[in-house]
C-alpha cells in the first residue's frame, strides 16, 4: 500500500476552524480523529497521513464537504543508493 498525505483546508475564521475540527472528530474514523491541525499557527488546514491503495481511496475517507478541496500527495522515501544511481545516469 502507498502512503499518502492529505491536506484539508478550511476558512480562517474561528468558527470555521471549530466546525472543521468537529466534523472530522464526529466521523469517529481513527485517521480523521488523529488529524494534525495548523490553525493556532495561522495555517487553517488539517493534515492526515495514512496508507491506502490509491489516491481515490484516500480521498474517500474524507467527509463529502471536504473531498473536492483536499490535496492528496503520495509520499515516498529515497535511499542514498537510489539517488546516487539516479544522479549517475543524469550527470551532464
Amino acid at each position: 500500500m502507498a502512503k499518502y498525505l492529505i491536506e484539508v483546508p478550511h476558512e480562517a475564521e474561528p468558527v470555521a476552524c471549530a466546525k472543521a475540527v468537529k466534523v472530522l472528530l464526529e466521523t469517529g474514523s481513527h485517521f480523521l480523529t488523529n488529524a494534525d491541525w495548523g490553525c493556532w499557527d495561522g495555517e487553517h488546514k488539517a493534515w492526515i497521513t495514512l496508507e491506502m491503495g490509491s489516491k481515490d481511496e484516500a480521498r474517500s475517507i474524507l467527509p463529502v464537504a471536504y473531498r473536492s478541496q483536499a490535496k492528496i500527495v503520495q509520499l515516498n522515501k529515497f535511499t542514498l543508493q537510489e539517488i546516487d544511481e539516479f544522479l549517475s545516469h543524469h550527470r551532464r
